[in-house]
């Protein structure tokens, strides 16, 4: 998820959202959810779309389709990987919400390193007071794995 996660990685504060819906997860949010080919595994992507919006490929012998209910489209934010090396819809196509574990809000990637992941608007006001609240940084810096 270079580069809003970074090449390295980090130690990722994710907010559990108990069943996902448009209502709770937004286009925009950087998401973690079940690896549609491996569910032990879990990735972490950017909700890019959701029920109701038409996707429409640059390969013009695709056709164009509107998201279903309760599907959405995410995407790798590392503009520089190819599709199949992302993994993301445009390699295994919609995902059902249901496979979204919860919304990534903080990445601590060094100890200098840190802050809040760039979300959607929305998002970005329904987390903060956790942020605020809940949040110890002292004690991420002190668990994280560098």
């Amino acid at each position: 998820m270079a580069p809003t996660i970074g090449e390295q990685g980090g130690t990722l504060l994710i907010r559990k959202i108990p069943s996902a819906d448009p209502g709770r997860v937004f286009v925009g949010d950087v998401i973690v959810m079940k690896d549609p080919d491996d569910s032990d595994n879990y990735l972490v992507r950017r909700l890019a779309a959701t029920e109701g919006y038409e996707m429409v490929s640059k390969d013009e012998k695709d056709e164009p389709f509107v998201l279903e209910k309760d599907q959405c489209w995410v995407l790798a934010d590392n503009e520089k990987l190819k599709p199949k090396e992302a993994k993301d819809s445009r390699l295994f196509g919609p995902v059902p919400m249901t496979g979204i574990v919860g919304r990534v809000i903080y990445c601590l990637r060094t100890a200098v390193d840190h802050g809040p992941v760039q979300n959607s608007h929305y998002s970005m006001r329904k987390d903060s007071p956790v942020l605020e609240v809940e949040l110890d940084v002292d004690d991420m810096v002190k668990n994280h794995k560098s």
